[in-house]
């Protein structure tokens, strides 16, 4: 009997990943809103989020959490981080013991600083929980461009069946038992993202680009060891990978906003006309928090709260950085 996916969450990472699943076995989109339910399953399209870009016929998709899930051998969980706990209430008396559960949420809970996985255990106690991350721009996989990503889970027959499901003829899925760097790799990128764009947007160059991206990962790095990840997972798809893509991609939102920011304009602003989430603007200031609860430096992640929670210009975030002390290019990375 082929195994069951239940997505839940239309968004466009959400409804490609159940677009890559549903090529290998039965899956099922759970959309909020009715109206986008019935636009995948009749028209095989998702306008709002990914314009311009085909879904497979056989995608199906419902407005119904309880049967969105209440069959799945899988559930895939799409939801924004701040919607993650509420949703997992929603859907929890639905759902069938043991199921493993996946996260694409590439955030930290505001208040708790909890990982997605740590949110999933408490509210879906007794499930299997992973994550799937990595430098994945949902319209380039849509239009057939090659990509790669990581499925963790500390149970690796577990991750292995989630590779096949997962795996199509130009999406490579590797799999890391490191969860926890995995996805803290995820959601910290974002943060230095902002910074990547605030970057492009006072005009600086790609020598400044490469400082950031390099920096920020050192800085990603050693908070996602300190928090119990392992090194080796940051330099590669989950971490280094990842704040690649995020940091140059025109698609990124994350990016976007520190484009914006680094303009002239207000968060505020920013947010209002934003559809989709960007989760570095509350990621920032959740890692700050980490930082201080693990005394870890993080000089750029910290400038990036300044800028979005202060009200610091983007100006004065990097001269910030300029003013810092000298040192050994390999303080902190060991």
């Amino acid at each position: 009997m082929p195994i069951r996916v239940a997505v839940v969450g239309a968004g466009s990472w959400g409804t490609t990943v159940a677009a890559l699943a549903c090529r290998n076995t039965p899956t099922v989109l759970w959309a909020r809103r009715p109206e986008l339910a019935a636009e995948v399953s009749r028209n095989h399209r998702n306008s709002e989020y990914l314009a311009g870009c085909a879904l497979p016929e056989q995608l199906a998709a419902t407005a119904s959490l309880a049967e969105a899930v209440s069959e799945a051998d899988v559930l895939v969980m799409g939801v924004p981080s701040h919607g993650m706990r509420a949703t997992l209430r929603e859907l929890a008396a639905h759902v069938r013991p043991w199921v493993p559960v996946v996260s694409l949420a590439k955030g930290l809970e505001e208040g708790t600083r909890l990982r997605m996985t740590q949110v999933i255990a408490e509210e879906l106690p007794g499930h299997p929980v992973g994550v799937l991350t990595g430098p994945n721009l949902a319209k380039e996989i849509l239009s057939g461009h090659a990509a790669a990503t990581v499925v963790a889970f500390s149970d690796d027959h577990i991750a292995r069946e989630l590779q096949r499901i997962f795996s199509g003829d130009l999406f490579r899925v590797y799999t890391n038992p490191d969860v926890v760097g995995c996805e803290v790799g995820g959601a910290l990128k974002n943060v230095i993202a902002i910074a990547s764009g605030m970057a492009d947007g006072l005009g600086t160059g790609d020598n400044t680009r490469a400082a950031v991206i390099t920096r920020g990962l050192a800085e990603l790095s050693r908070l996602g060891v300190a928090m119990g990840g392992r090194l080796m997972t940051f330099a590669g798809l989950a971490g280094m990978g990842d704040l690649i893509a995020t940091c140059i991609s025109q698609q990124s939102r994350n990016r976007y906003v520190g484009e914006q920011l680094g303009k002239g304009r207000t968060i505020d602003e920013i947010v209002a006309e934003m559809k989709m989430v960007a989760e570095g603007i509350k990621t920032s200031k959740v890692v700050v928090e980490l930082a201080d609860q693990y005394e870890v430096e993080m000089p750029i992640a910290r400038e990036i709260h300044a800028v979005i929670h202060e009200g610091c210009t983007a100006t004065d975030a990097y001269r910030g950085l300029l003013r810092r002390d000298h040192r050994s290019e390999l303080h902190g990375m060991s």
